[in-house]
């Protein structure tokens, strides 16, 4: 039988090799090198998706896939998947809109708005494209399968 730390150690292992190609992935993209990017939310591998495809790997490895543990995780990672790549990638995407609005209006008035509100730098890079989460998922199963076969 599987060690009971497999079902924790899975998703952590696989969220912090996310976030560790992070830089990397950074730098091949963009020929600038920082570790910073180790902790970026976005980007490429998606963490989020690595982790808790993790989880329901590792459940479904040690539990079953027809077990209900592994219905819960498998729901759950959907849920996860499906946010990281539409409603944080959309929201990143409407405060770049936003803020090119504000930069616009200020422009065409010749003014610069005076409440503090407007000088907030939001992060814009909250989710994930689509290859990003895919590739975070691919992670996830990678790094399950591995452990598994370890432990």
């Amino acid at each position: 039988m599987r060690s009971s730390i497999y079902t924790i150690l899975s998703p952590i292992i696989a969220m912090l090799l996310a976030q560790g190609l992070k830089p990397f992935s950074v730098y091949y993209h963009t020929k600038q090198w920082g570790w910073y990017h180790v902790f970026d939310s976005g980007g490429l591998p998606s963490s989020h998706s690595s982790m808790v495809t993790a989880l329901a790997m590792g459940i479904g490895l040690k539990s079953g896939f027809t077990s209900d543990s592994f219905v819960i995780a498998f729901t759950l990672a959907c849920i996860v998947v499906y946010d990281a790549a539409n409603v944080r990638y959309y929201s990143g995407q409407n405060i770049k809109v936003t803020q090119q609005l504000v930069e616009d209006v200020q422009e065409l008035l010749h003014t610069r708005f005076e409440s503090p509100v407007y000088d907030i730098k939001l992060k814009t890079v909250l989710g994930h494209k689509w290859m990003e989460v895919l590739c975070g998922i691919l992670l996830g199963v990678l790094s399950a399968l591995g452990l598994y076969y370890l432990i």
